[in-house]
């Protein structure tokens, strides 16, 4: 179980953290909420929020080209892992350069985060999955490093993989044919509601990066439930008529 809750914390900080606070925009979130999901994105160990929405950026604006940082046409193991193996190719830092991204760090979070990034890893993603199970109810450093730290970790890191791997493979298109990215049930089950990929690539600035509202969208949960506490405003949502629109446009009839 407390595995599981720092997975799902892990989880947190990069879909409604780096990835829908951060690199979309696709909603407002106070101080609180922000240090919050710093933290957890710290635990996730998946590059700083900087970095993590730098990427995603450009791979949005130059999908399935050589400046898509984890181009999906170059095979499943390269926009898997594989992209992390090598150097970047050069049209991703080229391009990559034309774009501004000076919204990112002019959030205190994210420069206070990305200064202290390796010691907040090492504390966040390491050091509290171990001791917190350790201390509180006597369970061996063994387990508690191995579990909740080590194979949560593992764990976290391909279930956000297969975002870029999977979801631009596998699925239908019911919003854009044209367009690589597809739905994924399977992808949206482990990375707790990022599979409703053709969706969220032809509507990226939608918060819930689904219409499908609260179905099995946790992150989305996660988002109405702190606006609710009121620590989150400005949901950003793309208008039904808009969605139904580009379905029968560019949709593959799939739904």
């Amino acid at each position: 179980l407390s595995a599981y809750f720092c997975f799902l914390m892990t989880a947190l900080g990069v879909t409604a953290g780096a990835h829908r606070l951060w690199s979309h925009r696709s909603y407002k979130a106070k101080l609180p909420l922000r240090i919050f999901l710093a933290a957890a994105n710290s635990m996730a160990f998946q590059n700083d929020i900087y970095e993590w929405s730098r990427d995603h950026r450009v791979h949005h604006k130059y999908s399935e080209t050589d400046a898509d940082p984890h181009n999906a046409r170059r095979g499943f193991f390269f926009s898997h892992i594989g992209w992390l193996f090598v150097r970047k190719h050069r049209d991703v830092i080229e391009k990559g350069r034309k774009l501004d991204f000076t919204d990112l760090l002019d959030d205190p979070v994210v420069r206070f985060q990305r200064k202290y990034y390796k010691s907040s890893v090492v504390l966040m993603c390491f050091v509290i999955p171990t001791f917190v199970p350790w201390y509180l109810w006597g369970e061996s450093l063994w387990n508690a490093y191995f579990l909740a730290s080590i194979l949560r970790y593992t764990i976290s890191l391909n279930v956000t993989w297969l975002v870029n791997s999977a979801a631009h493979m596998y699925g239908n298109r019911p919003y854009d044919k044209y367009i690589s990215p597809r739905q994924n049930s399977f992808v949206t089950l482990g990375a707790i509601g990022e599979g409703f990929h053709n969706y969220h690539h032809t509507f990226p600035f939608d918060y819930s990066a689904s219409e499908l509202g609260l179905k099995f969208n946790p992150t989305t949960w996660f988002i109405d439930f702190m606006f609710w506490l009121g620590l989150v405003t400005d949901r950003k949502q793309a208008p039904k008529e808009m969605i139904q629109a580009r379905k029968e446009r560019t949709g593959d009839g799939s739904a």
